[in-house]
This record gives C-alpha cells, sequence and structure tokens, in this order.
C-alpha cells in the first residue's frame, strides 16, 4: 500500500484536503494544525475532503474529519463536501454516519484542477497524541448508537490511562516539592551548627 500523506490546496476561499494511501494516527498533528489555521482563515468560505485515493484511514483520523464537519456547522453554517468514490471507505463512512455530517459524493471525475503542496508533518509529543485520540473517538460516539457502543470501551481505557498519567505528573511534582522542602531543612539545619560553632 502507498504510505500515507495530506495534500492541500486553497483558492479564494476553498480549501481542498486530499488524502494519499494509509491515513494514519501520524498524520494528525499535521492535520489539526492545518485546520486550526484554516478555520481562523478571515477569507475561508468552504471546504472539500477528498478520499477518491486513500486506501486506508483509521479511526482517529475520521474523527478529526468528523469534527472538522462539525465546527464548520457551528461556526460558518457549512456542511463540507467529502468525496469518496472507495466502495470499501464509503461503507465505512456510512457505518460511521459521516452521511449525517458531510455531503458525501461518491462519482467523481477530477475536475479539482488547483496545485497541491503537501502538508508537512508535524511531530507529537505522547501525552498530546493520546488526547488527539480520546477526543477524536469520543467525537465519532457522537455522531451514532453503534459508534457509541464500539468506541466506548476504548474511551474509557483512554480516559482511564489519561487520569492515571495526570496522577503520575502530580506524584512527581510532590516528590520534587518534598525534596526541596527537605533541601530547605538541611540547609536550615547546617546554618545553626554553624551559627553554634561561631
Amino acid at each position: 500500500m502507498t504510505a500515507g500523506k495530506i495534500q492541500f490546496a486553497e483558492n479564494e476561499g476553498t480549501y481542498v484536503l486530499k488524502f494519499l494511501g494509509e491515513i494514519r494516527l501520524t498524520l494528525c498533528s499535521s492535520l489539526e494544525s492545518f485546520l486550526d489555521n484554516m478555520f481562523n482563515d478571515p477569507d475561508f468560505s468552504s471546504v472539500i475532503i477528498d478520499l477518491s485515493e486513500t486506501s486506508t484511514i483509521d479511526s482517529t483520523s475520521l474523527g478529526i474529519l468528523a469534527r472538522l464537519s462539525i465546527q464548520a456547522k457551528k461556526r460558518f453554517n457549512l456542511v463540507p463536501i467529502l468525496i469518496s468514490t472507495q466502495n470499501d471507505i464509503t461503507r465505512i463512512l456510512l457505518s460511521m454516519g459521516f452521511d449525517s455530517v458531510f455531503v458525501l459524493v461518491r462519482e467523481f471525475d477530477d475536475l479539482i484542477k488547483l496545485p497541491m503542496n503537501d502538508l508537512p508533518c508535524e511531530d507529537s509529543t505522547e501525552p498530546a497524541t493520546q488526547e488527539r485520540v480520546l477526543n477524536a473517538h469520543k467525537v465519532l460516539m457522537s455522531l451514532n448508537e453503534d459508534n457509541r457502543k464500539a468506541f466506548s470501551e476504548l474511551v474509557k481505557q483512554l480516559e482511564k490511562g489519561k487520569t492515571s498519567s495526570d496522577k503520575d505528573d502530580e506524584d512527581d511534582e510532590d516528590d520534587k516539592n518534598n525534596k526541596d522542602d527537605k533541601d530547605d531543612k538541611d540547609d536550615e539545619a547546617k546554618n545553626k551548627d554553624d551559627d553554634s560553632d561561631s
């Protein structure tokens, strides 16, 4: 299968995002940053998502796309167009309820002739990645009952892991503070001893 990448183009406020090959979690940080900038563009008017050359796409990427549509509707009263000519991909989209948040186009003759640019890859920390996966699946769960059942256990595990991670960070901070307090007390005791010797 073709290694995944995302391409983009913009013309007079219309954005086009083309997903090629295998679209995985590793591309999601770059995608989220791009979408944030797109929505903040004062000239933004519409967005088209092209999955006609997508071979596979994971659930986190789908969750980010669903959030894109929900935000577009909420902020601009806009329902984005999603092009899907691959039957396997279209089946997944329909099963996840994407026809309720996108205008699905299943036949397409490559009328988009804009010059496309590759979306640069961005690194992401592990906590940021976990947060991204969690939020994406929460969005998917909101689309329909089947998604809620399919992802509820995963979301519970991710939230449990996040809580444990947050607690570990708090414990590390407490340990650091306790060590600092101990060092301060040791310094005070040493100063007292020095004063006594004097």
